[in-house]
């Protein structure tokens, strides 16, 4: 009978405590709540849960290895799941293992606001770019948002040649920023070349258009070479400024390292575009005193495009042989790349760099061939009337 009395007591006391609009929450199983730090143990984390109690998160070792507990200290606010609403030790018994994982991306989207640099190694790479870990979390590295140091600089474009040299980068710390992430999905998303814009843009706030800069080339590819200069900045020399002679492959007159002497030419945020020929006198100053129109010049073809055939006449003007000129009534020899012909200059536009020619047709060949033999018929012929005189 007492026992009984005593369990309607306890009922009501609980019915009582759960009615009372002022009485504390009781958290439930699963669910995440938040405490204060007391006491950090080897293992065991105790917090302060106000009026529910103590709570004790247990494993916490199994986390240490999170940048999120490293700093942990006593008066810390901190999240953890309730496993039991009280163990044998008379604690509200917790867990880091699901609330960790809020934690994490919590602190990770805190980074991406802040724009912090974080310090990580690199565990893989794929023709895309690099695998890294942030904060338990497996992020990616675009090869894109590499530095200019790191970038893979393949001219062909060879994703086996890229990977190559992204494999190189396995195992190595690098220095990135998160510039996205999707906590669902799971996508963390980071670039090193976001570490360098703020101190590159200070850097290149010191520049101006028309500086005269001292460089080596660090890269060539198909479009230009690129040239770094005061100490880590670099800048891309455009194919088209590399030199005042038309250029096909940039290699064949640059090598990676050689000393090159460059002018801004643009400033555009942190991308600096620099001209080499721009520190040379222009040829087509002068192209006037050179070339007429109406003249009969040699020239070689250097490329051939669907409008028409580049020919060099000498090491810095080149000159086109537009595709209207070279179908006229089907009277040109097809021309080939590397052999030198004859051309009318037909046009010059010294301002715009451009200089038209029209290849000799073959009834001016043959015309010039059969002049040619006349001339040697009467050579031949006088040398035998001499011939005769003598005898």
């Amino acid at each position: 009978m007492t026992d009984t009395v005593k369990k309607t007591d306890e009922q009501s006391e609980m019915e009582a405590l759960l009615n009372d609009k002022d009485a504390p929450k009781i958290p439930s199983v699963g669910e995440t709540i938040k405490g204060t730090v007391i006491e950090i143990g080897s293992s065991i984390i105790y917090v302060d849960l106000g009026p529910i109690g103590a709570g004790a998160i247990y494993g916490y070792g199994k986390f240490d290895g999170l940048t999120i507990f490293k700093d942990l200290k006593n008066g810390d606010s901190i999240a953890a799941t309730v496993t039991d609403l009280e163990n044998e030790d008379g604690y509200v018994e917790m867990s880091l293992k699901q609330a960790s994982l809020e934690m994490v991306w919590e602190e990770l989207e805190r980074k991406l606001e802040e724009k912090e640099i974080i310090t990580t190694r690199v565990l893989e790479a794929n023709k895309g770019g690099l695998m890294l870990k942030i904060n338990s979390v497996i992020g990616f590295l675009p090869a894109s948002q590499l530095s200019s140091e790191n970038y893979p600089r393949v001219g062909d474009g060879d994703k086996n040649k890229i990977l190559s040299l992204l494999m190189q980068m396995v195992n190595k710390d690098v220095k990135v920023r998160i510039i996205g992430l999707d906590k669902n999905e799971g996508k963390l998303v980071v670039s090193e070349k976001a570490t360098k814009t703020e101190e590159e843009k200070e850097k290149v706030s010191k520049l101006q258009v028309g500086d005269i800069v001292d460089g080596e080339i660090s890269g060539i590819v198909d479009f230009g070479a690129f040239v770094k200069f005061n100490s880590n900045l670099e800048g891309l020399v455009h194919i088209s400024e590399l030199a005042w002679k038309l250029i096909d492959d940039p290699r064949k007159l640059f090598n990676v390292g050689q000393k090159v002497q460059c002018k801004i030419i643009g400033i555009d945020d942190s991308r600096i575009s620099l001209s080499i020929k721009a520190l040379e006198k222009d040829p087509w100053q002068a192209v006037a005193e050179k070339y007429q129109i109406g003249q009969r010049v040699k020239g070689e073809v250097t490329k051939i495009n669907p409008f028409g055939a580049f020919i060099q006449l000498d090491k810095d003007i080149h000159g086109l042989a537009h595709v209207s000129k070279l179908n006229e009534e089907d009277k040109i020899e097809t021309l080939e790349v590397g052999k030198i012909y004859e051309f009318d200059i037909i046009s010059i536009e010294a301002k715009d760099h451009r200089l038209g020619l029209k290849p000799l047709v073959k009834e001016e060949k043959k015309e010039k061939k059969e002049k040619k033999e006349k001339v040697e018929e009467v050579v031949e012929k006088d040398e035998k009337e001499e011939a005769i005189k003598e005898e």
